[in-house]
Parts: C-alpha cells; structure tokens; sequence
C-alpha cells in the first residue's frame, strides 16, 4: 500500500551534511517520521512533521542540528542534518502514520509505535 522510499544517506565527515528525502505518493493527511538505528542499539525517533506541515519535533539529540519540512507538491519529505557527528552514525527510516482523511492536523509524535508504514532505511556514515 503506502510505499516510502528514502534516499540520500551516504559517507560523510564529521562537521559535515547531508539531506535526506522520503519520497511517497499520497502524503497529505501523514505525518512523517524520521527514526534511526545504530548498531547493537534501539530504534530511537530523530524527528517529525505534522501532516499540515507545521508543526515539528526533535530529538534533544539532533536539535539545533536536524530540520525536518515537507513538500507535498513533490510527494517528499526532507530530513536535512548538519553538523553530523560520528554518534548519527545509523540506518535512517522514514515513517508514516495517517492523520485524517479530510483534514491536516499540526501535531506529531516520534515514538516507533505510533507509525504504521515504514521504508527500507538509507545508511548514513560519519567518519573521518
């Protein structure tokens, strides 16, 4: 059904940048999430935005340094992380969870529980 596609991981130096992009058909009443899972750990959530598009959440670790949007025009999601150091060294997944079917809402969650459709994951890699 829902089907995510994430792109954009890759290899990159501590300091560095990257921008990730979760791509779908049919976003407007989801939420998006952003999860990652590091080696031997959880998955832990890394960000979200509200089906409306305004509303966002960040992780205390990723804060200042993550910034999740959406364009529903283009069918995506984008994750652009800055300042990436060696501890974001993970698979990223983007997630989703249905809002409403007629209407937005401006709140989200990023607890794994509450996201029903997931996407294979990118590997990011920071190291020098």
């Amino acid at each position: 059904q829902l089907q995510l596609v994430e792109s954009g991981g890759g290899l990159v130096q501590p300091g560095g940048s990257l921008r990730l992009s979760c791509a779908a058909s049919g976003f407007d009443y989801y939420a998006i999430g952003w999860f990652r899972q590091a080696p031997g750990k959880e998955r832990e959530g890394v960000s979200c935005v509200s089906s409306s598009g305004g509303a966002t959440k960040h992780a205390d670790s990723v804060k200042g340094r993550f910034t999740i949007s959406r364009d529903n025009a283009k069918n995506t999601v984008y994750l652009q992380m800055n300042s990436l150091k060696p501890e974001d060294t993970a698979v990223y997944y983007c997630a989703a969870v249905l809002q409403g079917v007629a209407t937005v809402q401006s709140w989200c969650v990023i607890r794994v529980d509450d996201y029903d459709y997931w996407g294979q994951g990118t590997q990011v890699t920071v190291s020098s």
